[in-house]
């Protein structure tokens, strides 16, 4: 795993390119740019074009329960049965799809659950501390806020079949609170008298504008000495002293090492390279209130429900849900619209005049973690995506990682479980 430093091959400023500027493409050059590295940003369309645009804005430390967790079989089928459902596969794609659901379920297995647990945990408790230092020097501090995030039930019954997972959050130090109807009501008057308990996550927050952070970053890259540039990368090419990238125009760009962060769309560059990697995109959803009409002081997460309601620079955004299809697929936007039919039922004074609606592709792997780290066959190319629903979370992190890879420093988490050829 250990990468030599640039400086002990190259004479010169080592030259990086970042495939990608959604938020862990930005995190990992601003990083990289913070070391004085010679930094290219390419992206296909423009920064936080893809899911880091349009999604719930949670900042989680204490995410560290897998999507997948043992007993979910059960549930799966009454899930596809729910055209509105958290989880719809459209029938057109279900045998596509079958292979990955198949390693996900595999993935929520009893025995590796702590494992995987334990690596989410890592990468994701030092958010803040991560994202620090990024955002002092894009001047971006009033775009993140340390707010909790309180998720309601509307059942003790929903809490107790959850608290196994609360249990292992708290074996690891992450802190909560459970809330009676009273406390609710207290934290957040605007929701309906329809949820029994809750749990308060003091340690929560969120982002008021994803879009507007990755743009920050991106600008504090290019006005650092780094550059952006627009350009579908088409393939990544190795050679004996250097690699390059080669954009759908035909142009190559040479470089000393090269950051694969492109998302939902890393899979093709890394299988040409000879690495078979089974990421999934899963489509979410949300829709966005200019004017909803009532406030919410921190994040409200509706677990029966599956999403996200997140107070946002410019109202509020109703975000998630879960829905596999072929990536030439329409979107069904009557998905983001059923967000705010179920909100509406539990925030009754809500407004949904002026919503917009968007939907975004998640890059996720079936045990729920990343892939972090140098190809197998090339420490030359180093592998940064697959971050699935947490990427506002994970990115600065991740991108702390990549920096100490390439510095050829020891990793200051380990990034065994992370690695690229786990499956």
């Amino acid at each position: 795993w250990k990468i030599k430093s640039m400086s002990q091959n190259n004479k010169g400023t080592p030259r990086i390119v970042v495939v990608g500027a959604g938020i862990v493409g930005a995190c990992c050059a601003a990083y990289l740019v913070r070391e004085g590295y010679s930094v290219t940003m390419l992206e296909a369309e423009e920064p936080a074009a893809g899911a880091s645009r349009g999604n719930a804005g949670a900042l989680s430390p204490g995410s560290c329960i897998p999507l997948s967790m043992p007993g979910m079989l059960k549930d799966v089928p009454r899930w596809l049965m729910d055209r509105n459902g958290p989880l719809v596969i459209r029938p057109s794609y279900f045998l596509q799809s079958l292979p990955w659901l198949l390693r996900f379920l595999a993935a929520g297995q009893p025995e590796r659950i702590p494992a995987i647990v334990d690596a989410l945990h890592a990468l994701h408790s030092p958010v803040f501390d991560s994202y620090k230092p990024i955002l002092e020097a894009a001047g971006a501090q009033s775009l993140v806020r340390q707010s909790g995030c309180i998720v309601v039930y509307r059942s003790r019954k929903g809490l107790d079949s959850s608290m196994g997972g609360w249990k292992m959050r708290q074996d690891r130090g992450i802190t909560f609170e459970i809330l009676d109807r009273s406390g609710i009501r207290d934290l957040v008057p605007a929701l309906a008298d329809k949820f029994e308990c809750a749990v308060l996550q003091p340690e929560h927050g969120y982002v008021t504008n994803p879009h507007s952070l990755v743009l920050r970053i991106v600008e504090y890259v290019t006005g650092s000495g780094g550059t952006l540039r627009n350009g579908r990368v088409v393939g990544i090419e190795q050679h004996d002293r250097a690699v390059s990238v080669r954009l759908e125009n035909g142009e190559r760009l040479e470089a000393d090492r090269v950051i694969v962060a492109a998302g939902a769309w890393s899979k093709p560059l890394v299988k040409a390279l000879g690495l078979s990697v089974p990421l999934e995109t899963q489509r979410g959803y949300h829709l966005h209130l200019p004017s909803p009409g009532i406030e919410l002081p921190l994040p409200v997460s509706f677990v029966d429900a599956k999403f996200y309601a997140t107070p946002m620079e410019h109202g509020i955004r109703l975000a998630g849900t879960v829905e596999f299809a072929r990536p030439s697929a329409e979107p069904d936007y009557a998905r983001a619209r059923q967000l705010g039919t179920l909100a509406s039922n539990w925030l009754p004074e809500l407004q949904l005049t002026g919503a917009t609606e968007w939907m975004g592709r998640r890059p996720c792997l079936p045990d729920s973690l990343p892939v972090i780290g140098p190809l197998p066959s090339d420490n030359r190319i180093l592998l940064a995506f697959g971050h699935g629903h947490n990427g506002m979370t994970s990115a600065p992190t991740t991108g702390r990682l990549i920096a100490d890879l390439i510095a050829g420093r020891k990793p200051f988490i380990d990034i065994a479980p992370y690695r690229p050829d786990r499956f």
